[in-house]
């Protein structure tokens, strides 16, 4: 290894320059990641193939600028040098950076970085005088040259850049290494591959544009951003507050809100979130983008609107229709760009306007409402007018109105489910190719000719239980993905033993594989309404992972001795096991053992070709399991309630689809006490192997926490609460839950679960953490009422599971053999993000999948005369011009205008129903008063059963939503009273385990999914399985979504 110094030259504090001189270390054996390789070069890892024409290695501005288009999978070879992917840190910073490292861990990507500035052969010093730019040149140009050599000239290389001087000098400078510019190297290399030349031409298009704007713009529409160490600085003495700019999505032209994060040493007096008002208070800065806030003097403090608005809204909001001011402030910096693709739609024919002297800009219109148009240069707006696009920004000077961006590329067609349900994978950044032919390369083999078996060596090594417990799973019909399973028995001394048995995913998931590669990408399983796309290859998740009855698999298994009248807990042991489940029971199978209901006998498939005596005793042995089994998780509830957790019951909707795939009918089922018994069971595993990992590994555990909620949050909770004579105590999860159970209406349950919705939105979201990243105190669960908790027993679509069953893993290796090899604390809350960000994602793709079926449901119906469209809604919050209003029939929530935008307010006839008339409205603080000009007058107040007729807003650029008009003010009387009174006596329906979601008790029903399996929408889904995945969860959200749902109330 030889030791140089690499001199920088460096701004301090002061603005004056620092000569700063660093050791650098160079080696000769730096790997160079090729195939072709016979230097002895290490070959862990991903290797560059050898089966391609050439290599390509592309120069630092062919990186910054064209680095989507290095990601086209068709371009392969692609060598990354290190002196590139830093110019692109420093350049576009560590988004874009990340972007780059991640492609080239990519299995899917033949590409690799090569450290090239390490290398001994490789590194050239900057000589005095040179610019940093054309010593970037020389240096990757050097290093070109010496990889052909170190390959023995096997594979020539082709540098690919935007310097003309750089072509001229080193062209023909040496054998088998040619420098192209990157337009000749698309032209001539890939010639078929129309799509990588169209995105560059729009690429260079863009930046031309940007350039002749620069220079012909003088006007600033923005004050300039301050410079990055200001901010910091700023942030670190409280004159600045850092924060995520959250926009308002119903009223995206004025109000955006920044949520608060680290305030460093010093202490702020703001504890609510900021005001934005207005897009040059906004300053350029984008949804999601990492801010610095300066706040205004009070007496410029506004309050957030309280109105209903339409989201496509005026620029002006009446002054009385905004709330109690608030902190107020305005962006004087951008720490961190979340810039991302964006779906839009091109202006239509009537809409078309030349833009200035250059007829190809065009100023589009994103699918997001939060997001402001942009403008892009193009000549095929004509023909995409009636397409969903994708789009990237590239800038926003601060002498343009509007950010600079560049197509992408063609969707699908305005309105086509696929061009629609692309539309909400890429506005959630959700990624779903196929897998690859290497990552199914590392799957085992079964076929039902030659089925996967236990293996003699896995034998040796594992605790067999497939003669000794009987062991049986508890899932939805038609459900393929079993991953966990459950049994209980007694001990021979008298006490019993309960078992949770988990799929040993890791055991066919090796750490770093192509495959863990891509589930850590993916992080999740992402289901949408009419499909999902899969976090691991089916051959896994449905057959050898799957803990299906009458085969051998291998598990992971929590095993506790409890006391056999207490059910207290004695000793608990983990273990790597193989099972053999003896039962795959449906949960209304489940349910009927435990009522003693024998007809359901005859729907276990296990004990069909018994003969009666064995059947019988078989019989007895599994409802005497069922039962033990419910005994011990009512004891386990009661436990946690006497703590304070949430309420986790629910229903769940059972889902008719029609032959085009529209949702025919959402229909509401009981919930079951077994659901519960499972879902205990899942919880304690959790909760035990949390307390492991943590106890082994405190400074790299992963864990799940849930903070407790800002009380502020609580405020609409507790005034609607009043309205109806109830008090709530919100000081603690036990207080609230208490309250919570105690505020019911003996006349009308659907108060309750309402209240219950608004403890929901006034709840922090449960996020996985590193136990090195923050205090003990920290790691609590608010929801569940646990002190510590993790996410264990579905490995098979939560990539947080096989992280942690890792953990466990090493954990119990590390009692017997030592060291083990894991993520540090640093590289695991790197990671927490990732996931968390995933997650989130897949909530919103599974909420916009949903609304977009519910609109097609109402789209095709006539809503004057079809009695489906008409249902009965409850009002739970009340605005200055119209109330909210639950649908429970459908699990919807929008908005219901009491005046129109005509002026005109809703007026009640003797029989209720209603109609527009002139007039005024009032509004109160729990009720809403619509006087007409003639004095009539008609008060709606919360809580209020209403008739309401449900109506698709239909929009060219944006998704459709539903909208709700008051048609009578009384309750609805349906013609199928049965259903009616059916949904009348449901006590706790889809909003009470909606609350439970947010405050991650729903997380436990979750854990058992409901799937309903149609074979017409086989073509759907990633894998055989399920095409629906427990809507129940996509209606409970839905059913969240209030008009200021995306910013705090």
């Amino acid at each position: 290894m030889l030791r140089t110094e690499k001199v920088l030259q460096l701004r301090g504090q002061q603005g004056r320059s620092v000569r700063v001189v660093r050791e650098h270390y160079l080696r000769p054996d730096v790997p160079c990641r090729s195939a072709l390789c016979r230097a002895g070069c290490p070959r862990d890892g991903k290797l560059l193939s050898d089966d391609v024409t050439h290599y390509v290695v592309p120069d630092c501005k062919v990186v910054q600028d064209y680095l989507e288009i290095l990601e086209f999978p068709e371009l392969k070879g692609i060598i990354f040098m290190q002196t590139a992917c830093q110019a692109l840190q420093h350049q576009k910073g560590r988004r874009q950076y990340n972007k780059l490292r991640n492609l080239a861990k990519d299995a899917r990507h033949d590409c690799a970085v090569f450290a090239n500035e390490f290398h001994q052969h490789c590194y050239l010093p900057r000589e005095k005088g040179e610019s940093m730019e054309k010593w970037q040149t020389r240096s990757i140009y050097n290093a070109a040259v010496w990889y052909y050599n170190h390959c023995s000239g096997q594979m020539p290389i082709v540098m690919v850049t935007e310097d003309e001087d750089a072509i001229r000098q080193y062209g023909n400078e040496t054998e088998g290494v040619f420098v192209i510019s990157f337009k000749n190297y698309l032209d001539n290399f890939w010639p078929d591959l129309k799509a990588a030349r169209e995105l560059f031409d729009s690429i260079l298009q863009a930046r031309r544009e940007r350039e002749i704007e620069s220079q012909e713009n003088n006007g600033k529409e923005y004050p300039e951003h301050l410079p990055l160490e200001v901010l910091e600085a700023g942030i670190k003495s409280g004159r600045y507050i850092q924060g995520a700019l959250s926009v308002n999505k119903h009223r995206a032209q004025l109000e955006a809100f920044v949520r608060l994060q680290g305030f460093s040493s010093k202490e702020t007096e703001i504890q609510s979130d900021i005001l934005i008002y207005g897009a040059k208070a906004r300053n350029r800065a984008i949804h999601g983008d990492v801010v610095a806030v300066e706040l205004l003097p009070l007496h410029e403090w506004k309050g957030r609107t309280v109105a209903l608005c339409e989201n496509e809204t005026e620029d002006k909001a009446p002054s009385d229709t905004t709330g109690d001011p608030m902190p107020t402030g305005k962006v004087v910096g951008i720490i961190q760009k979340n810039w991302r693709d964006y779906v839009v739609t091109f202006p239509s024919r009537e809409e078309s306007q030349p833009q200035g002297r250059n007829a190809q800009k065009v100023l589009v219109t994103p699918w997001d409402y939060r997001i402001p148009k942009i403008r892009i240069s193009t000549q095929q707006a004509e023909a995409l007018q009636d397409y969903r696009v994708v789009v990237r920004i590239d800038s926003w000077e601060s002498t343009s109105v509007y950010p600079n961006g560049h197509f992408v590329r063609v969707l699908g067609r305005i309105g086509d489910l696929e061009g629609e349900i692309a539309a909400i994978l890429v506005e959630n950044s959700i990624c779903v190719a196929p897998f690859s032919e290497i990552q199914m390369s590392e799957m085992p083999m079964s076929s039902s000719k030659n089925p996967w078996k236990v293996s003699p060596e896995e034998e040796k090594q594992r605790l067999d239980l497939r003669a000794t417990h009987l062991i049986f799973s508890i899932d939805p019909k038609g459900c393929e993905d079993v991953d966990d399973a459950l049994s209980v028995r007694t001990l021979p001394n008298g006490n019993l033993e309960l078992g949770v048995h988990i799929a040993d995913v890791t055991h066919f998931v090796a750490a770093n594989s192509y495959t863990d590669v891509e589930a850590r990408a993916r992080a999740t399983t992402y289901y949408l309404a009419d499909r999902r796309y899969d976090m691991l290859p089916s051959v896994l998740s449905a057959d050898i992972c799957s803990l299906l009855s009458g085969v051998d698999r291998y598990a992971v298994s929590v095993l506790w001795e409890l006391e056999k009248e207490s059910y207290e807990i004695l000793s608990v042991c983990y273990n790597k096991t193989i099972i053999r489940s003896a039962y795959k029971l449906t949960y209304e199978t489940a349910q009927g053992l435990l009522d003693g209901d024998t007809s359901v006998v005859g729907d276990i498939l296990e004990l069909k070709d018994l003969d009666e005596r064995t059947r019988q005793k078989k019989l007895a042995e599994l409802v005497w399991a069922v039962s033990k089994l419910t005994d011990i998780a009512r004891h386990v509830r009661v436990k946690r309630d006497s703590c304070g957790a949430l309420e986790l019951e629910g229903v769940e909707i059972r889902v008719q689809l029609d032959d085009k795939h529209n949702i025919h009918d959402l229909i509401p089922k009981q919930p079951l006490e077994v659901h519960e018994t499972v879902a205990e069971c899942m919880i304690l595993a959790n909760h035990w192997v949390a307390k492991k990992i943590s106890e082994h590994f405190p400074q790299q555990a992963l864990l799940r926490q849930h903070p407790p909620p800002r009380q502020e949050f609580f405020t609409e909770l507790r005034e609607c609460a009043s309205a109806k004579g109830f008090a709530m105590d919100t000081r603690s999860n036990k207080a609230l839950a208490e309250s919570l159970d105690k505020a019911n209406d003996p006349l009308d349950p659907i108060v309750n679960q309402l209240l219950r919705s608004m403890a929901t939105h006034a709840m922090s979201n449960a996020l996985y953490f590193s136990t090195g990243s923050c205090s003990k105190e920290e790691f609590h669960h608010y929801g569940l009422a646990l002190e510590k908790y993790t996410h264990f027993t579905s490995p098979i679509r939560r990539y947080a599971d096989i992280i942690v069953h890792r953990l466990l893993m090493a954990a119990t290796l590390k009692e017997k053999k030592g060291d083990v090899n894991l993520f540090s604390n640093k590289d695991l809350e790197e990671l927490c993000k990732h996931i968390n960000n995933r997650n989130r994602a897949a909530q919103r793709a599974q909420k916009q999948s949903t609304e977009l079926f519910q609109c097609m449901y109402f789209k095709d119906k006539t809503p004057e005369t079809d009695e489906r469209c008409i249902a009965d809604g409850v009002i739970y919050s009340i605005r200055t011009n119209g109330v909210l209003v639950f649908v429970p029939r459908y699990g919807i929530k929008a908005a219901a205008y009491m005046k129109n935008k005509e002026g005109l307010v809703i007026s009640c006839q003797g029989d209720g129903s209603c109609e527009w008339k002139p007039g005024s409205l009032q509004r109160f603080q729990n009720k809403i008063t619509s006087t007409t000009t003639t004095g009539d007058s008609v008060t709606l107040s919360l809580f209020d059963h209403i008739t309401v007729k449900m109506l698709v807003q239909t929009s060219r650029c944006h998704a459709d939503t539903i909208k709700l008009e008051i048609i009578k003010n009384a309750p609805h009387q349906t013609v199928d009273m049965e259903v009616s009174q059916r949904n009348c006596q449901r006590v706790k329906c889809d909003l009470v385990k909606a609350v439970s979601q947010s405050a991650e008790a729903a997380q436990h029903a979750q854990e058992k999914r409901v799937e309903v399996i149609d074979e017409d929408f086989e073509k759907y889904c990633q894998t055989k399985g399920a095409s629906l995945y427990q809507l129940l969860e996509e209606i409970r959200d839905l059913a969240l979504l209030d008009v200021s749902a995306d910013v705090r109330t």
